[in-house]
């Protein structure tokens, strides 16, 4: 059974786009949270994480950072392994 991916970003980032792509490529589901309009939910999120950027990439309840730290884990065939654990 795989794990829910989720992704929090916005509709203008370059990089949120890629990582719906790939997600699409490697034919992963996944739910979209758009920040854009929620200026509360993203600075919990900046204080939960500590990250300031989007997007943010979860794996079940995991967070893999993001666009860059997703590429690092499919470059190194762990991505889809954790998706799928």
């Amino acid at each position: 059974m795989s794990k829910q991916v989720t992704i929090y970003s916005t509709p203008v980032c370059p990089y949120c786009r890629r990582a719906k792509s790939l997600f699409d490529e490697l034919k992963v589901q996944y739910k979209e949270v758009d920040l854009a309009g929620d200026e509360k939910l993203r600075n919990e999120m900046v204080e939960k994480y500590q990250w300031q950027t989007v997007p943010m990439i979860f794996v079940g309840d995991e967070f893999i950072g993001g666009y860059d730290d997703m590429i690092a884990l499919h470059a190194e065939n762990k991505f889809l392994e954790k998706v799928n654990s």
